[in-house]
């Protein structure tokens, strides 16, 4: 694994009474794809949603490229090289296609880039997810695989150096799952760019992922490659149950 680009330390989240996320510390190499895996309500997002800077956390840090992020706010923390997904798209809808991704790519990196180099960026953003479009298309006309492209590349528009992909492959069949986790690695290979992603789908994460990272209760309960953590006995109890043996034949 090359140099952390994110460390981790000590993560907390406490709303009132309740502790979200409990003192979780990791880091995450250049370039290397981790997945952040765990039951629902084990604390995944609240997690995404410290590093990209929409909750702030109660304790702990977190250094992204020798910069700590805790304190800012989410436009700044973009414009940094930091880029996410939604698990539910949210585009706006009384914009085209490509408009979406241009308004990404300009106010993601603070608007230090032309009108020009935005369109420039949400073209290229569209080629690398493979999304077909025609000129003036509008969202509508999108499907449940065609939103997940386009919130991808909404995101890789903001020009990240880490990405943070929330469950990209919900509401996708099969093939369109297969399609998506292939488009994630390629991505990685072009680009160098580092990727935690969240996902439930294990068979398809598992195949993909270099590292994994699991959460209980807000607790890091297990953390290695695919094939030591699916062959965890307390990840199975918690998280893969009567998965497991489907899980561990993918790794």
């Amino acid at each position: 694994m090359s140099g952390a680009i994110l460390t981790v330390e000590a993560l907390t989240k406490r709303f009132g009474g309740f502790t979200a996320v409990d003192k979780v510390s990791f880091t995450v190499g250049e370039g290397e794809i981790l997945g952040l895996i765990g039951p629902n309500g084990s604390g995944k997002s609240t997690i995404f949603n410290m590093i990209a800077g929409s909750l702030q956390p109660t304790a702990g840090s977190i250094v992204f490229q020798g910069r700590e992020l805790a304190g800012l706010v989410p436009n700044r923390i973009c414009a940094l090289g930091v880029g996410r997904t939604f698990q539910i798209p949210r585009p706006f809808r009384k914009l085209t296609i490509l408009e979406n991704i241009a308004v990404a790519g300009y106010f993601g990196q603070g608007g230090h880039v032309s009108r020009k180099e935005a369109w420039a960026t949400a073209e290229r953003s569209l080629d690398m997810v493979g999304l077909d479009y025609e000129a003036g298309a509008e969202v509508g006309s999108l499907g449940a695989a065609g939103l997940k492209k386009l919130e991808l590349a909404r995101a890789l528009a903001t020009n990240p150096r880490l990405l943070l992909a929330d469950e990209s492959l919900g509401g996708l069949d099969q093939s369109e799952m297969d399609q998506a986790a292939a488009m994630l690695e390629r991505i990685r290979r072009e680009t160098g760019i580092t990727i935690i992603w969240v996902e439930h789908i294990m068979g398809v994460l598992m195949r993909v992922v270099d590292r994994v990272m699991v959460l209980d209760h807000g607790e890091k309960i297990s953390e290695g490659l695919p094939s030591e953590v699916a062959h965890d006995k307390r990840v199975i109890e918690v998280y893969l149950g009567s998965d497991a043996e489907a899980v561990q034949a993918n790794v």
